[in-house]
């Protein structure tokens, strides 16, 4: 009788979890059909599913009137760029944090995540001057350095909660070893902590890769990354939304792709913690 009991909850919870994700998935699914349909077929009601005549002309439309791989390679340059540059800064500022904690640290902590709730709109135009001013408005570098602070806070938080589930001891004995912080840091806590940084790393290209206001309001043409690519396809005509979602799928393709591919290693690192 448990055992039956105990296998229905199983089917259950297998069924919520695929409605679950079937629901979250729908979207991307609607605007994958939508690209391969005609401009008339889109917006037809009712909405056709999956009996309608699938053509190509969206994705040829599009790569006739835009540059995709200059958008694709700005895209990995400030997301790759902004998350290595983000490791960086984060691994030894959450290695002190974890492990040399101050009175204050958990009210710095607390600090940092605050930040994420200030409007991104409220210190648009002091940016703007600033980056006007040191020549970064429309530049690679300019997009690297603002979603690299933007996105810290959550690396510092990540990598800091997992550290602290390394056993400080280990550290010790490298230092009676005669480590130094440099090596204490490279060879000893990195290594142990390979599950967390990749998952940190991983959600941080995806949060950069999907920003779209700084990379709207502080790039042009130069620095374009693929949300201006998408944006592009919205004018004062109206929105064509077959061309909408083909730019669109162009455009998720590959971060869907690298998630799809890196999903173990990323639920690893998430449940990374284990003492070993």
């Amino acid at each position: 009788m448990a055992r039956s009991v105990t296998q229905q909850r199983k089917a259950i919870n297998t069924a919520v979890a695929w409605a679950v994700g079937l629901l979250i998935f729908f979207p991307i699914l609607w605007t994958i059909l939508t690209s391969f349909k005609t401009e008339a077929q889109a917006i037809n009601d009712p909405p056709l599913f999956l009996f309608f005549d699938w053509t190509l002309e969206n994705y040829a439309v599009v790569q006739e009137r835009s540059d995709y791989m200059r958008f694709l390679w700005n895209s990995i340059i400030i997301a790759g760029g902004s998350t290595i540059l983000g490791i960086i800064i984060a691994v030894p500022a959450a290695w002190s944090m974890a492990f040399v904690p101050s009175k204050r640290t958990k009210d710095i902590l607390l600090w940092m995540l605050s930040t994420k709730m200030l409007p991104a709109v409220g210190v648009l135009y002091p940016i703007y001057l600033v980056f006007i001013r040191l020549g970064l408005l429309d530049t690679r570098i300019g997009l690297v350095v603002v979603l690299m602070l933007i996105n810290l806070p959550i690396i510092i938080w990540m990598l800091y909660t997992y550290f602290k589930e390394i056993p400080g001891e280990i550290l010790e004995a490298a230092r009676m070893d005669g480590a130094t912080l440099k090596e204490e840091i490279l060879y000893v806590l990195t290594p142990m902590a390979v599950p967390g940084i990749a998952s940190t790393l991983l959600l941080n290209i995806i949060l950069a890769w999907n920003e779209a206001f700084w990379t709207l309001n502080l790039t042009a043409a130069n620095a374009a990354p693929l949300t201006a690519f998408i944006a592009s396809y919205s004018s004062p005509e109206g929105l064509f939304y077959a061309k909408l979602s083909a730019a669109s799928t162009m455009a998720i393709a590959p971060i869907l792709i690298l998630g799809w591919f890196s999903q173990k290693q990323l639920v690893r690192g998430l449940t990374f913690g284990a003492v070993k």
